[in-house]
């Protein structure tokens, strides 16, 4: 799962000003993009910014720490069930899913660390441990592809995150990609039909010559 962002245990007053100003940043990064000023997240969480740096140094690690929030209300829980299932490739796939629909509702969040995703890193690799164990589960149960390794997976989720740059915030359009991933690590293919297109943003049309 998660790992959360190393802090000294807080005092009440000061965990609350935490919590109120990943809150805010979530809130303001979803509604102003990802250059939103951090003086806005603070006057959104009713803190001045001498209390927002005292607690975050720069941009960076309240980016990081709201994503980290992320991960661990959104992403964590379906990883338990996962792996308390018996099915370790249907977990797998709730696991993804979790983790694509987390992506494309903070997907400002991610993009104010554009260019420096190995950031993300440090706050997934407990979440990539998780799902290498559903990885050799499923391998064992013949389910996912025995020529499979962890850095395929890796590479996989990469891919895969990398398709919220290509779509409108909060858009379900991941899902046809994970399908076709789905396909790709299965022993067998389902017979259901992909997911419903999604056209690119008309803002990135300009760029392309399909649609």
């Amino acid at each position: 799962m998660s790992i959360a962002v190393v802090r000294k245990p807080l005092r009440a007053d000061a965990a609350r000003n935490v919590d109120k100003i990943i809150l805010a940043a979530r809130q303001c990064f979803r509604e102003h993009g990802p250059e939103v000023p951090l003086q806005t997240i603070a006057a959104t969480a009713g803190v001045g910014p001498a209390t927002l740096f005292r607690n975050f140094a720069d941009k960076e690690e309240l980016v990081l720490a709201a994503l980290n929030r992320q991960l661990r209300e959104t992403v964590d829980p379906v990883m338990v069930e996962a792996l308390a299932g018996m099915d370790a490739a249907e977990g797998l796939l709730r696991v993804m899913n979790a983790i694509m629909a987390a992506a494309s509702a903070d997907a400002n969040l991610l993009g104010a660390v554009a260019g420096r995703r190995e950031l993300l890193t440090g706050i997934t690799g407990s979440l990539m441990e998780s799902i290498g164990v559903l990885l050799v589960r499923g391998q064992g149960q013949g389910t996912l592809r025995a020529d499979i390794s962890m850095t395929d997976m890796f590479r996989l989720l990469a891919m895969l995150i990398g398709v919220v740059d290509t779509m409108e915030p909060g858009s379900d359009a991941w899902r046809r990609p994970v399908a076709l991933i789905e396909d790709a690590i299965r022993t067998e293919r389902s017979g259901r039909p992909l997911p419903a297109h999604v056209p690119l943003p008309a803002s990135q049309l300009h760029n392309a010559h399909f649609n």
